[in-house]
């Protein structure tokens, strides 16, 4: 998922994905805390898309704000 993904979403969009993401989050550190993780790539891309959409939010917040 790329930024301009995601600033064509509405922001309840982006916090329902970003929701989703940190439930992912939360089972990827679960399956890796019992050693059953498979793909360990998939923690830094969710990680990261986290990060994304909260940036994109925060930008969105602030054209509202002007």
């Amino acid at each position: 998922m790329n930024a301009q993904e995601l600033k064509a979403k509405t922001p309840d969009e982006l916090r329902d994905q970003l929701v989703s993401l940190k439930k992912e989050a939360f089972n990827l550190r679960f399956q890796q805390a019992t050693n059953q993780l498979e793909n360990t790539a998939r923690m830094r891309t969710v990680r990261r898309d986290v990060a994304r959409i909260k940036t994109v939010l925060n930008q969105k917040a602030a054209e509202a704000a002007k």
